[in-house]
């Protein structure tokens, strides 16, 4: 390979190469239970939202309205942790283990979003 050639490498799990870009799209792999604990998980997050879009329409009392705004949000909140666990244990991993120490700024990025 000449100096000036691009290499990449490609995540054997989930397609994507050291660029981040996958073939035509990054996607994830995760076992079935998890996607159907996430599943799960975001149906019930938005059966919250429409008790709360509910509830100001009704013209509910601030602070109830508030409090299940704040549960919603906890709930985005665990549904996030076990994402990034997941993401974590899988892909990052994996890159990690082909040298791809980029995923490690993508990562951080990430986190950091996830924090404000």
């Amino acid at each position: 390979m000449d100096f000036n050639d691009k290499q990449t490498q490609t995540c054997s799990v989930c397609g994507g190469d050291s660029q981040g870009q996958g073939q035509g799209e990054r996607r994830s792999h995760h076992d079935d239970k998890t996607i159907k604990e996430l599943v799960t998980r975001m149906n019930r997050i938005e059966g919250q939202i429409r008790g709360i879009k509910g509830m100001i329409e009704r013209q509910v009392y601030c602070d109830d309205i508030l409090n299940q705004i704040s549960s919603a949000q906890s709930a985005l909140d665990g549904a996030s942790r076990l994402l990034l666990e997941r993401h974590m244990k899988s892909c990052v991993k994996e890159r990690l283990q082909g040298n791809d120490d980029q995923v490690v700024d993508e990562v951080l990025k990430t986190i950091f979003r996830m924090m404000r």
